[in-house]
């Protein structure tokens, strides 16, 4: 076991989980310096000797950066989801081979949509089955960007299943659903869908710094998916909804076109298992959904949330 880092560079902040963390993080009186795009990061993308000094002597380093994917797949966006994720791996990869004082751990975001569309059995870091197409490709290079680095820090890939938690997020949406009465199932409704809770996304980097000898990929989801069908209940009984009218695959085809996404973010069956988390001793905070849920719903406002149209 080790102590608790003092100090990390969080890049890409400005999204969900990025704010979350540094919340937690600040909270804990843990300093928290950043790389962005803006002026208000410590260090920006744009400025590769301020990433240098930012990194130098840090114990943590997070990297979340990337172009949301709730967007269109189009030759335009599908280039800034991938630069935008391999080349700021490699920028830290570069940034890190030059500081005197790295530090212990570099933990670099991924996606448990790696893996093959599953049904038949739940996919681990072991023996889990990568599947093909723009998605994969994307985490496939991602993660190359992370381990090819030549540097003396251990590295993991955090392979995030669907993040949910109050004040945004994937949850907004499938809220909004069930608020307007849409809240049934989405296509067959057996599609897995493998989750987590923002909170314990925090607590399993903390997980990874105090325990040394883990590293490579790592999967950051409950060790309990539901179907979709699932899903959307335990969703309108935190709502206080009976009844939610279900989505055919074809209507969500078209209405991803409409709001400018992809309709495989809710169809793709994600099976995704925390094996090395579990086989470490993690314990999850928030382990099945309707406490997740629960939870979210008592954090969150009345009537209709914001969506970010990609």
């Amino acid at each position: 076991m080790t102590d608790s880092p003092t100090s990390v560079v969080l890049c890409g902040a400005s999204g969900y989980i990025g704010n979350y963390l540094r919340r937690s993080y600040e909270e804990r009186g843990i300093r928290v310096r950043t790389v962005g795009r803006g002026t208000s990061s410590d260090a920006t993308w744009s400025d590769y000797r301020s990433i240098v000094d930012v990194l130098d002597g840090i114990d943590l380093v997070v990297n979340l950066a990337g172009r949301s994917v709730s967007c269109r797949y189009n030759k335009t966006n599908a280039d800034e989801i991938m630069s935008s994720r391999v080349q700021t791996t490699a920028m830290l990869g570069r940034a890190l081979a030059d500081v005197r004082h790295p530090p212990a751990l570099w933990v670099n975001a991924s996606t448990g949509t790696i893996y093959r569309d599953s049904r038949d059995r739940p996919m681990d870091e072991r023996s889990g089955d990568l599947g093909s197409g723009f998605s994969v490709e994307v985490a496939r290079a991602w993660e190359r960007e992370l381990f090819d680095a030549d540097v003396s820090v251990r590295r993991v890939a955090l392979r995030l299943s669907i993040v949910l938690g109050a004040g945004g997020g994937a949850i907004n949406p499938i809220i909004d659903l069930a608020r307007v009465g849409l809240g049934g199932k989405m296509g067959d409704g057996g599609q897995i869908f493998s989750w987590v809770h923002v909170s314990d996304v925090a607590r399993a980097v903390d997980h990874l710094y105090d325990h040394a000898g883990i590293s490579g990929p790592v999967n950051v989801a409950t060790p309990f998916p539901v179907t979709n069908e699932e899903l959307m209940k335990e969703v309108r009984i935190a709502l206080g909804h009976s009844h939610g009218l279900s989505t055919p695959a074809w209507l969500l085809q078209l209405g991803a076109r409409v709001i400018r996404t992809e309709a495989e973010l809710v169809l793709k069956s994600r099976w995704v298992s925390p094996g090395v988390l579990t086989d470490t001793g993690f314990q999850f905070a928030f382990p099945r959904l309707a406490g997740a849920l629960e939870d979210i719903a008592s954090r969150t406002p009345r009537g209709l949330l914001p969506v970010a149209l990609g």
